[in-house]
């Protein structure tokens, strides 16, 4: 039986997902109001195989959220957000794997994107989606590091890791892992 997590701070819109994902096979649905409280969902339980998110969220805008969803649970993420926001989230959501939908919903095109998008993990593309998963950890791990250690803001952790890659020509992974061997021995 599939299982899915609905974020969202409101209760119309998080029935109207459990219901059009129930039509999509989803039988195990959960929902959260807030990030804080996806956040402990997702640790407490075992992953769902699919977490959609209706922005913003009451607590955080709901970016941040996915992400760490992708990378560290593994999940498949589906991002509902105004299509002014979109278009300006697609680049980083691609790096993460994941689907953006605008809002309002249109429930065919929701169905048929959730379809697409669950069955899009083939056995060779999931190692690769693992491998990326893997170095998409590493890298946020540097980043913590960087802001534990030097004080750096998220941004110019990220901005530091691209710079040391790029002067160093390496990728940002071996430049990630640098960091990491260098400030936690």
């Amino acid at each position: 039986m599939k299982k899915a997590l609905i974020v969202s701070s409101s209760a119309e819109t998080a029935a109207l997902i459990r219901q059009l994902l129930h039509s999509e096979g989803f039988g195990r649905i959960s929902a959260a109001p807030s990030g804080n409280e996806a956040r402990r969902m997702l640790s407490a339980e075992q992953e769902p195989q699919l977490l959609v998110i209706d922005t913003p969220l009451d607590d955080e805008f709901g970016t941040s959220l996915a992400e760490d969803a992708a990378s560290d649970f593994g999940s498949k993420v589906i991002l509902l957000c105004g299509a002014d926001i979109a278009n300006e989230l697609y680049g980083r959501a691609e790096e993460y794997n994941i689907c953006i939908i605008s809002k309002p919903i249109d429930r065919s095109a929701f169905s048929g994107n959730v379809q697409k998008y669950i069955s899009s993990g083939t056995e060779p593309e999931n190692a690769a989606v693992l491998a990326r998963i893997n170095e998409i950890r590493l890298i946020n791990r540097a980043k913590a590091v960087l802001i534990k250690y030097l004080g750096f803001t998220e941004p110019q952790a990220h901005r530091y890791i691209e710079k040391q890659a790029m002067n160093n020509r390496q990728t940002r992974l071996e430049a990630a892992v640098k960091i990491i061997d260098t400030y936690e021995k």
